[in-house]
């Protein structure tokens, strides 16, 4: 998908990363070398087949002077915490990072190599009609007891993994939620609500965040596409830069619960080993969906989107949210 934040590079500027990260002799010679996988919307990522023949996968974080979300700066450098303590603490299959660079000294950007995962995209196979039903369903089982474990991680306060972070969840996710609709205001998003009527539902209704007590370990965006699938089995799990400390039912496992048009949530609880939600953790559920409704639509533009697709599902979204609390336009 095109997006003004992907950092795409041309090959001989690849070939500077790899001899940088991997030495002279790994640099391909060839043409043909590097593969960019165009689903995501945020960061580049290529497949990169090394001097060898070695598959490697390589994400580049935005340029430099592309304007990103609040919560969007140093995301990667998040990421890379959120992999070291998946694979330091549980079992779950993330790709092993092979080299980081965060220096800037040879591109404009923090960039990663990883281990490559020879498997499908489970959201992609899903979405293409390549898998069955029963295999979806099993997949979703299989993410959801993988997504469980991610959060069995402990932090050491609520928010951001890195840096300073918030003594409750109620700070933690307002200080989230006020960010996304800052960022919108800075360039005039119209979410079909005025910032100050979503700023009230969600301070009206934030007594709930209050029975967080626990800093867990969340991804926020694992969704199949996140997801690589091999032998009708979850293989890989990536895509972490979005991962903090908060609450498990803010995952994306459980968006279908408020929203239409996303990854079905039930099979996705019978692996994770939920069985409903408490009355509160439903409360705390639709202010997730409100957020995620807002920052869908607000990154639209700081993306450079010219499919409104994905924005007009938001207002759709914000609009049936409000309405199930009470408010309508």
């Amino acid at each position: 998908m095109h997006s003004i934040t992907k950092n795409s590079q041309d090959d001989a500027q690849l070939r500077r990363m790899i001899e940088r990260a991997f030495g002279a002799d790994q640099v391909p010679q060839d043409d043909g070398f590097a593969h960019e996988f165009t689903h995501g919307w945020f960061n580049a990522a290529y497949r990169i087949d090394l001097g060898d023949g070695t598959p490697v996968a390589l994400k580049i974080a935005p340029p430099a002077g592309v304007a990103v979300l609040t919560r969007e700066h140093d995301m990667m450098r998040a990421e890379l915490e959120a992999m070291r303590l998946v694979i330091e603490q549980t079992d779950v299959p993330v790709p092993a990072v092979l080299y980081a660079d965060l220096s800037h000294e040879i591109l404009d950007a923090d960039y990663f190599f990883m281990d490559f995962i020879d498997a499908d995209n489970f959201g992609i196979a899903a979405a293409e009609g390549r898998l069955t039903r029963a295999e979806i369903e099993a997949g979703f089982r299989d993410l959801g007891r993988l997504n469980r474990e991610i959060n069995q991680i402990v932090g050491p306060h609520f928010g951001p993994l890195l840096g300073e972070g918030f003594g409750t969840w109620r700070e933690a996710f307002g200080a989230m939620f006020e960010d996304m609709l800052r960022d919108g205001e800075a360039v005039g998003i119209d979410l079909g609500w005025h910032p100050d009527q979503l700023r009230a539902v969600v301070a009206d209704h934030a007594d709930v965040l209050d029975d967080v007590t626990e800093p867990r370990l969340i991804e926020v965006d694992l969704w199949g596409k996140n997801s690589m699938l091999r032998d009708g089995r979850i293989v890989g799990i990536v895509d972490h830069e979005r991962a903090i400390y908060g609450d498990p039912i803010m995952e994306a496992g459980l968006t279908s619960i408020d929203l239409e048009g996303f990854d079905e949530a039930e099979p996705f609880m019978q692996g994770y080993g939920m069985a409903g939600l408490t009355p509160s953790e439903r409360a705390r559920r639709r202010l997730y969906s409100i957020a995620l409704a807002t920052v869908m639509a607000v990154e639209t533009s700081y993306r450079g989107h010219v499919d409104m697709s994905t924005y007009n599902l938001a207002r759709e979204c914000l609009d049936q949210l409000m309405a199930e609390l009470g408010h309508t336009r």
